[in-house]
């Protein structure tokens, strides 16, 4: 069960998981504007049903996300656009955790930039042995500011800051000492593994799944007393 982000894409689900795929591995799956548009698309299709309990985002390729298509953003003068892709990439990120149903990463490979965003800013994260993990931004002149702000609230501040200023990358065994993903495991594992998760995630009720993320999330912003 899977929907795959290309030019069209048709989310759909059989029982409990949906699997949305960025397909598109000639552009390094980055998040242009179309991208956004299908992954915000696929991402909302199902989430009324009371049989979706799990999201999971995968990729095809060896590259999980680039981030924002650069092409795109230095062939487009208009002001306007380049707003439209900010906003839309800061909607998305904030909707995966709106979501009443865990989103996990599925990721196999680089993920920089906005894609490093977008696994941050999911549930949970798994990832495969050979992936990795940056902000290169400042490399070319451009801060990554707008995964800062996943990126800071996923990582300690010291490790964040290091990534964001160097562009310097972190293995997938220093992402999971840092709790930038939840797992990691061989390539040949990462389906298995992924699918042992949802699975459990499933056994619990729609109703029990969106009260606990929602309470989850919204604890972290409130002070020890508040959230307690």
């Amino acid at each position: 069960p899977r929907s795959e982000l290309g030019d069209r894409n048709p989310a759909v689900f059989h029982g409990f998981c949906s699997t949305i795929v960025l397909n598109n591995p000639r552009r390094r799956n980055a998040l242009s504007l179309p991208m956004l548009q299908s992954l915000r698309r696929d991402l909302l299709h199902d989430v009324k049903s009371r049989e979706l309990r799990v999201i999971v985002i995968a990729a095809e390729g060896p590259v999980f996300c680039s981030g924002h298509d650069l092409k795109e953003l230095s062939s487009e003068d208009d002001v306007k656009h380049h707003s439209q892709v900010f906003e839309l990439c800061a909607e998305v990120m904030t909707l995966i955790q709106k979501l009443p149903v865990p989103v996990i990463a599925k990721v196999n490979g680089l993920a920089t930039a906005a894609g490093c965003q977008l696994v941050a800013s999911c549930d949970i994260a798994v990832a495969s042995e050979k992936s990795q993990f940056a902000t290169p931004g400042v490399n070319i002149g451009l801060f990554c500011s707008t995964p800062a702000v996943a990126l800071g609230r996923s990582l300690p501040r010291k490790v964040a800051l290091e990534m964001l200023f160097t562009g310097e990358p972190l293995s997938a065994h220093e992402a999971l000492m840092h709790g930038l993903v939840s797992k990691v495991v061989p390539e040949d594992k990462l389906e298995e593994e992924t699918m042992k998760i949802s699975q459990k995630i499933c056994e619990s009720s729609k109703s029990v799944l969106a009260l606990g993320k929602a309470t989850f999330y919204r604890q972290i912003t409130q002070d020890l007393d508040t959230a307690y």
